[in-house]
């Protein structure tokens, strides 16, 4: 299925057309320059460095407030978790337990973390198609509060688990079924997880086996289903449609419905609200769930990608073709949505935001240093004047990036800094080449 946010729009970059794509609260200078949670640029890329990813920490405890305060209001019994595969940083899983959220893992190592940044144990969630006995176990072991069956050999696996670590009679581990419903929602193949074929969760058939079986086990507690239909969905229908899926399974105490709400990448993007999410949501829990069931969600790409703010230094710039080639120091190894799955971003120069001449800037093709033609960062994007030395700011770089950084061509993965009403203050440092090595062995 093609991606909706793959061919540029032809907008004005100028003005509030661009800083609307920016963190809540971003402003510019007299002379046009970007302030990052009131940080000028200027001075964030001297003190940290390019390229960088920036994080305006009030914009996402603004957000997750949005989530965990607006789901409470509309059904108590509830509770938002952050599905951490996001942006596995355990600066950012602190600040979330801060906020009181939840935290969705898909690994060994993003528990290893969440617990690190002080997540309760009892609001982790335990998510994976593959989870080994390691991972199940250290899940177990740290009283996780949920853990959450994507196949019958999750259940193999755990029962025996919990007779091994528990005995008869021990404890039990509260468990959700997932649920296929056989929902395609419009966004790319590669993150829609709905549908029949998809690798994760059980399609309903197999479900309800899942369930029986459940129901009859000493160790495992059946606690409800979840749901999740994907990622980067700009419409609430098919929401409602898994909601409607999951109420023909039957009646449980807990339904967990994941998360999948897209964020605005591009000008042209319209994602619901946090707000009319959560009323679409709820309208349809409240009609057809039970009246006193848990209700769980799990915000990902949502919650953080609009916190964050990729800075990048012009290291050359070629003018031929009708498209100038802009090439900054920072690209598919610090930002690899682009080529995995084709998403698109804006980009600015972030001294000269607005226009200060006639017309909206050169049509230009943001590229990296790395050693693929498939190096884009933005591409189709109108910049003002971009000269070598020039800050590039590519916004909506919160979720994701940080998880899908890697070393190709041996490049050190950028730092993650968090802005807030005037200060910086690193949370990950910059990679070293001392770190490329440190795994060597003689």
């Amino acid at each position: 299925m093609a991606h909706r946010t793959t061919t540029a729009a032809p907008v004005d970059p100028s003005g509030d057309a661009l800083l609307g794509l920016f963190p809540p609260g971003t402003s510019t200078a007299p002379d046009g320059g970007l302030r990052i949670g009131g940080c000028p640029v200027t001075e964030l890329a001297a003190r940290h460095g390019t390229p960088a990813l920036f994080i305006d920490e009030r914009a996402l405890r603004d957000r997750a407030g949005r989530y965990a305060d607006g789901l409470a209001a509309r059904r108590p019994d509830s509770m938002a978790a952050f599905a951490s595969k996001a942006f596995p940083c355990t600066a950012v899983y602190r600040l979330l337990a801060e906020e009181g959220l939840g935290v969705d893992v898909a690994s060994g190592g993003e528990l290893a973390l969440a617990l690190a940044g002080g997540t309760d144990p009892a609001k982790v969630i335990v998510h994976g198609n593959a989870k080994t006995e390691d991972y199940l176990r250290a899940a177990v072991e740290a009283g996780a509060g949920l853990v959450v069956i994507d196949n019958f050999d999750d259940i193999d696996r755990l029962e025996h688990l919990m007779a091994r670590t528990h005995g008869a009679g021990g404890r039990t581990q509260g468990v959700l079924v997932r649920v296929t419903p056989d929902i395609r929602p419009d966004t790319h193949e590669a993150v829609s997880t709905g549908q029949r074929g998809s690798k994760f969760g059980l399609l309903p058939p197999q479900a309800r086996e899942a369930i029986a079986r459940l129901r009859g086990s000493a160790r495992l507690r059946l606690d409800g289903l979840h749901v999740h239909i994907g990622s980067q969905i700009l419409d609430t229908e098919p929401f409602v449609r898994a909601v409607a899926a999951v109420a023909e399974l039957g009646r449980f105490p807990v339904y967990d419905l994941g998360g999948g709400l897209g964020a605005r990448y591009t000008y042209d993007d319209r994602p619901p609200t946090v707000e009319a999410y959560l009323d679409a949501l709820t309208a349809a829990v409240d009609a057809l769930l039970p009246a006193g069931a848990r209700l769980i969600i799990e915000p990902g790409r949502s919650m953080v990608a609009e916190a964050g703010v990729s800075l990048y230094r012009v290291v050359t710039v070629k003018r031929a073709g009708g498209e100038t080639m802009v090439a900054v120091d920072g690209g598919m190894g610090d930002n690899l949505e682009v080529a995995l799955y084709g998403q698109r971003f804006e980009a600015a120069v972030a001294t000269r935001v607005h226009r200060t001449s006639g017309g909206p800037g050169e049509l230009c093709r943001v590229v990296g240093p790395h050693c693929e033609s498939g190096d884009v960062l933005s591409a189709g994007v109108h910049l003002q004047d971009p000269r070598p030395g020039d800050l590039i700011a590519v916004p909506v770089t919160g979720a994701y990036t940080y998880s899908l950084a890697n070393n190709y061509n041996a490049a050190c993965r950028p730092p993650v800094v968090f802005c807030r009403d005037g200060r910086s203050r690193p949370v990950v440092r910059r990679e070293t080449h001392a770190d490329l090595m440190r795994r060597d062995l003689p």
